[in-house]
């Protein structure tokens, strides 16, 4: 599937639908970081508990 690794703590259903709220643009799972990623906007999102933390205060430059 599209923008979701194998060990993607997030929901495949939820994956499918996330964005970067900066662009816009498809987020992808980053197994080796943790993290889902913007690459449109170089940005790092947290995943904690398995909740994606879509704040911009919250991410991380890639």
């Amino acid at each position: 599937m599209s923008g979701a690794g194998a060990g993607a703590p997030v929901d495949p259903w939820l994956m499918a639908k996330l964005v970067c709220p900066v662009t816009r643009t498809p987020l992808r799972w980053d197994d080796a970081r943790g993290v889902l990623v913007s690459d449109a906007a170089g940005l790092a999102y947290p995943v904690r508990d398995g909740v994606p933390v879509l704040l911009l205060r919250e991410a991380s430059p890639i």
